[in-house]
């Protein structure tokens, strides 16, 4: 598989830095080096939509990771925005209901449309990577972390979203659920070296991760903090480039 291909599938978490230049110097940093830039709750607080539109036009694309979970109009109205900013993907909240998911998904092909912009990937966020069962059961939840992922992914799925936000561990399970088409983001990626103050719990590498079927990954800290950033996503474009040869 092409470095291109492999890079095209890592997303760099830009959730750092002070200052909007200091944001914008990772994206200088990392184009060429991975494929997508995700703008969470962090950076989007402090930048706003200037920082979506300023990494836009170095020409890379942008995940925007703001979870939206609301009653279903007030989410439709906020996938509006989304496509009108021009981002390449972005995510709910799947515990927001089915209801919500599908007005999102129709908003956003009707935006889209009238706006004649791309259709961007509607992703459903299933059980955040920092929880396990233990914490599923302090929550109230009777199933399992396996079990509710697999029961939310139908839900996206049926509901018309693209794909869904999930571990590499739900990875196979999903793939076999909902099929092949289905887009499959996984955060929670790791080397082998341990990170300082992980909160992530149901974690893989690069390369096991592509390797049971994931779509898209994303890695913050192990870039962030490596001594070499840009070393670091080039390895990690090797290790998701065998990952693909192996599938």
């Amino acid at each position: 598989m092409s470095n291109k291909a492999a890079r095209e599938k890592l997303i760099f978490a830009l959730d750092m830095g002070k200052g909007l230049d200091e944001a914008m110097s990772w994206v200088r940093r990392l184009t060429g080096h991975v494929g997508v830039f995700k703008v969470g709750k962090e950076a989007f607080t402090r930048f706003g939509p200037k920082l979506v539109q300023e990494i836009q036009e170095t020409g890379s694309r942008v995940f925007l990771d703001l979870k939206f979970h609301d009653i279903p109009n007030t989410v439709a109205r906020a996938a509006e925005g989304a496509v009108e900013m021009g981002v390449a993907m972005f995510n709910v909240h799947t515990l927001g209901g089915k209801s919500m998911m599908e007005e999102t998904a129709k908003a956003v092909r009707e935006m889209a449309r009238k706006r004649n912009l791309p259709v961007p990937l509607v992703l459903g966020v299933t059980v955040l990577t920092s929880l396990n069962d233990d914490d599923l059961r302090a929550l109230g939840f009777s199933y399992s972390t396996a079990e509710l992922v697999l029961r939310l992914a139908r839900m996206a799925q049926d509901a018309g979203l693209s794909g869904v936000v999930a571990s590499a561990q739900d990875v196979e399970a999903i793939r076999g659920a909902c099929g092949k088409d289905f887009v499959i983001v996984t955060p929670g990626i790791r080397g082998s070296a341990r990170v300082s103050g992980d909160d992530q719990k149901r974690t893989l590498t690069a390369e096991e991760a592509i390797r049971r079927g994931s779509d898209y990954l994303v890695v913050g800290r192990p870039i962030q903090t490596a001594a070499d950033p840009v070393a670091a996503a080039d390895e990690l474009c090797q290790e998701i480039a065998r990952g693909l040869d192996a599938r």
